[in-house]
């Protein structure tokens, strides 16, 4: 294996794994700081701290492929007295996704903030500008690979290879970039509807110094849109569609699916959430559905927990059992309900 050959090898390792590598998560709505730089303070508290847990392939790996993610955000009141409710949103989010197979991974740090701006005295409407900075590093483990060298011929790959190997990690910066808008309908209904940009400057990715163009971090374009509607008049039962659209390179990715949201007890404090979701996605192979997922969640006083399936359609006609377990968890701090600033799955 030649100097180009390795290195075309490891770009493909990047771009086979660009969903996870680009923090792919099924309950994105329960990670909003790798969803949208936006949702950075947009809670119903004072501060929210949260993980997501990914666990991919594991019926048919030994390793599985594991992402996680835990972020901690705060929003505080805009200085001075005024009728809008503005307010600053400030984030730290780490994140790291592994690659057993090749034992490959990404670690990432970042820190975001946000302005949430009123749009009107009733304070039912908020237009928000996020921006986020972080620094990433890859790694892979050149133990973890055989090289043609390495073998000798009988017992397997036991010598030492004589390929003129690059260091193995890097670290490069990237930045992030997005707009929120938030709107009560009617009664108790919500309405949010968001656009990020990620990587606009296209860092470059390569394990190698004297990297060309073809090496650069695609820029990847979101959109979210989702809502809170209410099926009855206590608003005890919610219905909550969700959909996102990615579009990074020449992939591109569709979640779409709804929620209910059934409150239980006298008082409410607890809800149980219970939904569907469908994933189409274009690679090189053209269009197709990806996978159906199914969701269910508690929330209890300012707790939420999460849990879903993703089920892999195309492996599944295979007669293979790939799929993909989450577990997210949240804490909103000092709760307010008057503010509905971000959905919560």
């Amino acid at each position: 294996m030649n100097k180009l050959l390795l290195c075309c090898f490891l770009l493909c390792v990047c771009f086979s794994q660009a969903i996870s590598q680009d923090k792919h998560f099924t309950q994105f709505y329960a990670s909003p700081l790798t969803l949208n730089p936006a949702l950075t303070g947009a809670m119903e508290g004072r501060y929210r701290v949260g993980m997501i847990y990914r666990d991919q392939w594991r019926k048919v790996l030994d390793n599985p492929i594991k992402t996680f993610a835990v972020a901690a955000d705060l929003r505080f009141d805009a200085p001075g007295k005024r009728v809008q409710e503005d307010a600053f949103g400030l984030g730290l989010m780490f994140f790291t996704d592994r690659v057993s197979i090749v034992d490959f991974s990404t670690t990432q740090i970042a820190v975001s903030m946000a302005y949430h701006k009123s749009l009107g005295s009733s304070n039912r409407q908020f237009l928000t500008l996020g921006i986020q900075g972080g620094l990433t590093q890859r790694n892979v483990n050149y133990e973890s690979l055989n090289f043609h060298d390495e073998f000798d011929g009988t017992s397997g790959y036991v010598l030492t290879t004589g390929e003129n190997l690059p260091e193995n990690n890097f670290s490069f910066t990237d930045y992030n970039v997005g707009l929120n808008y938030t709107a009560e309908v009617g009664r108790s209904g919500n309405i949010f509807a968001g656009v990020a940009l990620h990587h606009f400057l296209q860092p470059q990715i390569s394990f190698y110094e004297n990297s060309n163009e073809g090496d650069k971090l695609y820029m990847k374009i979101s959109g979210q849109l989702a809502a809170s509607i209410p099926l009855t008049n206590d608003n005890r039962v919610s219905l909550l569609p969700r959909v996102l659209v990615a579009k990074q390179g020449p992939h591109m990715e569709i979640n779409a699916g709804t929620n209910f949201r059934v409150a239980m007890g006298k008082y409410g404090g607890t809800a149980l959430h219970i939904g569907g979701w469908a994933r189409p996605v274009r690679n090189d192979d053209g269009m197709g559905l990806d996978a159906v997922v199914g969701l269910v969640g508690i929330e209890f006083n300012n707790v939420l927990v999460g849990l879903s399936y993703d089920l892999n359609l195309r492996a599944l006609q295979a007669n293979q059992r790939q799929g993909a377990f989450e577990l997210s968890i949240a804490y909103l701090g000092e709760y307010e309900n008057e503010d509905i600033l971000c959905p919560k799955f």
